[in-house]
C-alpha cells in the first residue's frame, strides 16, 4: 500500500498487514496535525520511503521523533527512539485503507472544540 504526503515529496510504501488506527488526542499531535492525530503502523521490515526529498525530522521528546514533509508541512510519522516499528497517517495512504478506529488516546487532552469520541467522557480512553 502506497502513501505520500500532499505534493509528493514524500512516498512510502507498507505492507500488510496495518495496525488498526490509534487517534491520539495528546497535545503534541493535536498541535503538529491541528486536531488529533489518526495512525497505524508497522515493523520496519515492513515500511519503505519511496521518495524522500522533502522528509524532515523532528525530535518531539527524548523518546520520539516525527517525520514531516518540508516542503507540504504534512505529518507523516511518529517513531520511537529505538522501536523496530513506525506509526504513519492513516490519512496519507491512497485509496481505501480497510482500516477503522481501534482506540483514542488522551481524551483528557481533547479540544475543548468537538465531543469525546464514542460517548468518552475527556478523561477516559478506549
Amino acid at each position: 500500500m502506497r502513501g505520500s504526503c500532499l505534493c509528493g515529496g514524500v512516498v512510502f510504501d507498507v505492507a500488510l498487514p496495518l495496525r488498526p488506527v490509534i487517534a491520539c488526542h495528546c497535545r503534541q499531535c493535536r498541535k503538529t496535525s491541528g486536531h488529533f492525530w489518526a495512525a497505524s503502523a508497522v515493523p520496519l521490515a515492513q515500511f519503505s520511503l519511496v521518495v524522500q526529498d522533502g522528509l524532515k525530522w523532528f525530535q518531539s521528546s527524548p523518546q520520539a521523533k516525527r517525520g514531516f514533509c518540508g516542503t507540504c508541512g504534512a505529518s507523516l510519522f511518529w517513531q520511537l527512539e529505538g522501536d523496530d516499528s513506525i506509526s504513519f497517517a492513516a490519512g496519507a495512504l491512497d485509496g481505501p485503507t480497510g482500516l477503522t478506529i481501534a482506540s483514542h488516546w488522551h481524551l483528557e487532552d481533547a479540544g475543548d472544540y468537538y465531543p469525546p469520541p464514542d460517548g468518552l467522557s475527556p478523561d477516559a480512553q478506549a
